[in-house]
């Protein structure tokens, strides 16, 4: 069964990786912006071309991260639309793109090492560099503070 990378289904508040020993306090960077299916979106150099990948909070629930398959370079995506799966000790779930626009690169050493998404979500870990329409297509995705809110932290 694939589930979202929605990851509503916690029942305990605050939300906890193991509801009887650990509060969870992810790491939540002030300069990326984030989606409600726990992805992230980094800013490069260049205002069309960005960087995605899953958050903090979103491998800390998955837990041990063993594959995941990511699209072709050249793939055009839609805003929203599944772009590959993400495969756990504990689930697997469909990854979604953020925004429209075409897979520039995919991060191939997640091939070798699928566990850099749990040690590094933010840096090595990255999946995907997509080329958007448009640099304004960020601003409907979710600032840090709202990430945290929609978390819960």
């Amino acid at each position: 069964m694939l589930l979202a990378l929605d990851l509503v289904l916690q029942s305990t508040y605050p939300p906890t990786r193991n509801p009887h020993t650990e509060i969870a306090v992810s790491n939540v960077p002030e300069d990326l912006v984030y989606t409600a299916e726990h992805e992230y979106v980094a800013r490069t150099d260049d205002p069309r071309i960005v960087r995605i990948g899953i958050t903090d909070y979103a491998q800390g629930e998955l837990g041990d991260v063993i594959f995941v398959r990511l699209p072709k370079k050249g793939e055009r995506l839609e805003g929203h639309q599944s772009f590959g799966e993400i495969e756990a000790v504990k689930a697997v779930s469909e990854l979604y793109s953020p925004l429209p626009g075409e897979v520039i690169d995919i991060n191939n050493s997640l091939d070798d090492d699928a566990g850099v998404v749990n040690r590094d979500p933010y840096g090595e870990g990255w999946m995907i560099t997509l080329r958007v329409s448009s640099a304004d297509e960020l601003k409907s995705l979710m600032s840090a503070s709202d990430y945290r809110s929609h978390i819960g932290e």
